[in-house]
């Protein structure tokens, strides 16, 4: 028996689940926290121009895109996209249109440039 399952995530699933606070204008939905050294896993949701400052994977991270186009420096990544980030790997993430992603991080990402307001 699964751990944790969220059906239909693939065709708006994720729409009946509740967010919460993550970074300005992208909101979070754990499946499954980081604990210990296992990794974590988690659906993100972001606004329409919403961004994540450059930074930097500790571990492997793995992104599928569920709905809407996710950007990097890299190319614009839409729905149905499969994106792997290396450890070691950095970047930065934005949304012009809004998105959901499904995401697993071995270990969490260290923020290398923080916006100054």
């Amino acid at each position: 028996m699964p751990e944790t399952t969220h059906e239909r995530l693939t065709s708006g699933g994720w729409k009946e689940l509740e967010f919460g606070p993550f970074r300005d204008a992208v909101t979070i939905h754990w499946i499954r926290p980081f604990e210990g050294d296992q990794p974590g896993v988690a659906l993100l949701k972001y606004e329409p121009g919403a961004s994540v400052p450059r930074h930097r994977h500790e571990g492997l991270e793995t992104i599928l895109v569920l709905d809407g186009v996710q950007s990097d420096e890299t190319g614009d990544y839409a729905s149905g996209s499969y994106i792997v980030n290396a450890p070691g790997s950095e970047h930065s993430v934005w949304s012009e249109t809004g998105c959901i992603v499904l995401i697993q991080w071995d270990r969490p990402v260290k923020i290398l440039e923080e916006e100054i307001a």
